[in-house]
């Protein structure tokens, strides 16, 4: 489904992904670890036009989306949730997920989407007309999950959902990314930690100073300890 050849992008005169290559399946789940500050937030920001790669391919669907306007990567199917939520602070919960329906399409199935996110998500339902700055940190994140979810997304980008969280509120984040999973929908994750992606990942990738430096089917990646050790720490 998604397709990345000989991506390089940064910043200014930084140079931060060389040369990099994925791919994702319809209905698989990919997971790129690596430590901060690697490229990680990087590489989704160049796939869904944030930034504008300097050189190489990101096709979709067998679509071309190198260059393309990010609003038209959104419609192709392709959402990226942002490392830090990044709720609008002063409208509603429900406000924030509607904002995540804006395009004629999801708009018409809002209600069915909605219902689907609350199943997931019940804090949410129950804090539906608070203010978006009054939720907890873990709250935000279920928030910025569902805002995706509310869109027509076919391929689920998500940085770093992790961060910054308790454990207990880290295991419902992951347990709703595995229900978004078991609904068949393709994610992109990634992230610095690899607790948490066991029976998640189908294949994982290690990033390094922008580099993938291995590839393979996630079950033997996460007990391969020595590996993880070398690129995580």
């Amino acid at each position: 489904m998604l397709k990345v050849e000989d991506l390089e992008a940064g910043y200014g005169g930084s140079q931060v992904l060389h040369s990099l290559s994925l791919r994702v399946g319809d209905g698989e789940t990919v997971v790129v670890l690596a430590p901060n500050g690697h490229g990680k937030t990087t590489l989704l920001r160049a796939i869904s036009g944030l930034i504008r790669p300097r050189a190489g391919r990101v096709e979709f669907d067998a679509m071309d989306l190198t260059m393309v306007p990010t609003e038209q990567i959104v419609a192709a199917g392709v959402v990226h949730i942002p490392q830090g939520d990044l709720p609008f602070p002063e409208m509603t919960v429900l406000e924030n997920l509607l904002i995540g329906a804006y395009r004629s399409d999801a708009w018409r199935a809002r209600s069915e989407r909605l219902e689907r996110v609350f199943e997931l998500f019940p804090l949410l339902a129950n804090r539906q007309r608070h203010l978006a700055r009054s939720l907890s940190g873990g709250e935000r994140r279920m928030l910025a999950l569902g805002r995706g979810l509310m869109s027509t997304a076919r391929l689920l980008m998500i940085d770093e959902p992790s961060l910054g969280l308790s454990p207990v509120v880290i295991e419902q984040v992951y347990a709703a990314i595995h229900a978004i999973k078991r609904a068949g929908l393709s994610i992109l994750l990634v992230d610095e930690n690899a607790e948490h992606v066991d029976g998640l990942a189908d294949r994982m990738y290690l990033l390094e100073a922008g580099v993938l430096v291995r590839e393979g089917a996630a079950d033997v990646l996460l007990r391969d300890q020595a590996l993880l050790a070398t690129y995580l720490g």
